[in-house]
């Protein structure tokens, strides 16, 4: 079994667990004020890796006027989303497929403001990472925004990590200066650069601009 399809069982297998523990979380919260501030009225936005859809909870009940597709690899995820976000245009995509939303016919086509995903890079290897900033900038409109969180850390401690419930997923470490040439190399500008702590580790918060 491949290390994705590990990392994508268990999100499916620990949805409720995972919304009931971080629905109430107000850590990013300030990070996610900066961010939705930056939209124009009525801007399109992309949450890629939306989990049970708690960012875009919280964003669309302080801009109800964005217009919010989000997806998500986990059918169970996406499920959830729906009941929490039921204004928004939720679908089942893998992060690493987001080039297929460029190939669709014209009048399927959509390009987007703004694009935000939290905590979706820790699970993907640095190339999967390189090619999602290049797909996110390819569907972002001319000076479009883009967030993007993760856990800091050395590459090289990148690996399975197993929880007590047994419970497995491929958690992959990056740091500030890979992530912005990464974006840079994509054609984004980073505005903004966020520490936060939780738990025992570090957090990443980018917010940049196409």
């Amino acid at each position: 079994m491949d290390k994705y399809r590990i990392t994508f069982e268990t999100w499916n297998k620990v949805a409720e667990a995972y919304l009931e523990k971080f629905s109430g979380l107000d850590l990013y919260n300030d990070t996610y004020d900066i961010f939705y501030r930056l939209l124009n009225k009525k801007a399109a936005v992309l949450e890629v890796g939306c989990g049970p859809g708690i960012i875009s909870k919280y964003i669309s009940a302080k801009r109800p006027d964005l217009r919010i597709d989000a997806c998500d690899v986990s059918p169970r995820m996406i499920e959830l989303a729906k009941q929490e976000v039921p204004a928004a245009r939720l679908f089942v995509m893998d992060a690493r497929e987001l080039h297929t939303l460029l190939q669709r016919s014209p009048s399927d086509k959509k390009k987007y403001n703004a694009i935000i995903s939290g905590f979706c890079i820790p699970y993907l290897s640095k190339a999967d990472t390189e090619k999602f900033f290049c797909d996110c900038a390819a569907l972002l409109e001319k000076n479009g925004y883009f967030y993007l969180s993760l856990i800091e850390g050395d590459h090289q401690n990148s690996g399975l990590r197993t929880a007590g419930t047994g419970d497995a997923a491929f958690v992959h470490y990056y740091d500030e200066a890979f992530i912005t040439a990464a974006l840079k190399k994509t054609g984004f500008e980073v505005l903004h650069t966020f520490r936060k702590p939780y738990s025992q580790e570090t957090h990443l918060v980018f917010i940049a601009k196409k």
